[in-house]
């Protein structure tokens, strides 16, 4: 399985981005897709899942401003709106399907003026 990030760049505080997150296999296939997020001298950390379900959940810092949701063939997506400086970080995807699990190589969000 292979999983493609992208859509990550260079943002004034205040804007938005949105992030996509290609798969190889179906998005259908997997029980759980998620963003984390590795921000420079941090642990990477979990930041939203959503299950094969469409069950969603966020980390407390995103809720109400990021937004994650999948389209019904091989992609996903994270909506992320009223960006700030501490959002700046690396965005991984990954997906979950048993006890395997994948990730995807990461695209950089920048946050700055």
């Amino acid at each position: 399985v292979q999983l493609q990030a992208s859509g990550g760049g260079l943002v004034q505080p205040g804007g938005s981005l949105r992030l996509s997150c290609a798969a190889s296999q179906k998005i259908s296939s997997f029980t759980v897709l998620a963003w984390y997020r590795q921000a420079p001298g941090k642990q990477r950390e979990f930041v939203a899942r959503i299950t094969a379900g469409g069950s969603t959940d966020y980390i407390a810092s995103v809720k109400g401003r990021f937004t994650i949701s999948k389209d019904i063939r091989y992609t996903m997506y994270l909506l992320m709106n009223t960006l700030s400086p501490e959002d700046t970080a690396v965005y991984y995807c990954n997906a979950k399907r048993g006890t395997a699990e994948y990730w995807g190589q990461g695209t950089q969000v920048t946050v700055s003026s």
